[in-house]
């Protein structure tokens, strides 16, 4: 049977999610904590992909295994043996020899969606060390917000690419992109039908340029059209940026897949 698992995770002390042969990655610490309940090797498939530092109020993964067990096992059982920074949220087991049993975590998905927490004052933040972003210098909100609007729709975003990204495209659909701020914390909201290797972080750098001065909002649009990696701004750190949610069709009946950090404003 296919089991669907709602995941949150702090990055900080991870080298990201993808497994490794040191067990340093979520991956690794989730399949063991699961091989504990279902007492059998197991290989997880996630929605996305997130790089060491960066966090996931909402990742999705799915599994299979012939072990029975209730939900709550797959809750609870699970969490009891995982550090205190991954839990499991909900569990769904999909039912047997039906369409839901060809659910993929990954390419079922239509839609994902990020956020990035910036704290911009003069001192970094204490409380927020490794779950926020921090630039110093005073920000041009309305200007990042003029500007994040040339991200919308779509694109080829070789511009925002690491290098080292495996995606055979380029080409993604952005369906939302805009910026809230509230005293010092500033939250950038993007979602989309799927994302290149760092592409939010070198968005919020290209935005940060645009934010302090260096750029006009248009410099958005030229960085979109040069589709040159190395004339865009550096990549920015991933303490603040968080996997918020993945979108699949209703047809799944899956729990709620999409949870926001709003409330540290």
């Amino acid at each position: 049977m296919r089991i669907v698992l709602g995941v949150e995770y702090d990055g900080t002390s991870f080298c990201g999610w993808q497994s490794q042969p040191n067990l340093c990655s979520v991956q690794d610490a989730l399949e063991l904590a699961i091989k504990s309940i279902a007492e059998h090797e197991i290989r997880i498939h996630a929605a996305g992909r997130t790089d060491t530092g960066v966090h996931a109020m909402m990742q999705v993964v799915h599994f299979d295994t012939e072990v029975h067990r209730p939900e709550t096992a797959w809750v609870r059982g699970v969490n009891a043996f995982l550090p205190e920074t991954v839990r499991v949220i909900w569990s769904k087991i999909m039912p047997e020899n039906t369409e839901h049993d060809e659910f993929h975590a990954r390419f079922s998905a239509i839609r994902r969606s990020y956020q990035y927490l910036l704290v911009n004052a003069p001192v970094a933040p204490a409380i927020l060390a490794s779950k926020a972003g921090w630039y110093h210098l005073p920000l041009d909100i309305a200007a990042m917000q003029k500007a994040i609007g040339y991200l919308l729709g779509e694109h080829d975003f070789s511009a925002f690419r690491a290098s080292e990204c495996q995606a055979k495209s380029p080409i993604r659909t952005m369906l939302r992109a805009n910026i809230h701020a509230a005293g010092s914390h500033v939250i950038f909201n993007f979602s989309a039908n799927a994302f290149l290797q760092h592409q939010v972080r070198n968005m919020v750098g290209a935005l940060i340029y645009i934010g302090n001065g260096k750029n006009q909002p248009e410099y958005m649009e030229t960085l979109l059209t040069n589709q040159d990696r190395t004339l865009s701004p550096p990549t920015f750190s991933a303490n603040g940026l968080y996997l918020t949610g993945v979108e699949y069709d209703k047809k799944w009946n899956l729990p709620d897949t999409h949870r926001q950090i709003d409330l540290v404003l």
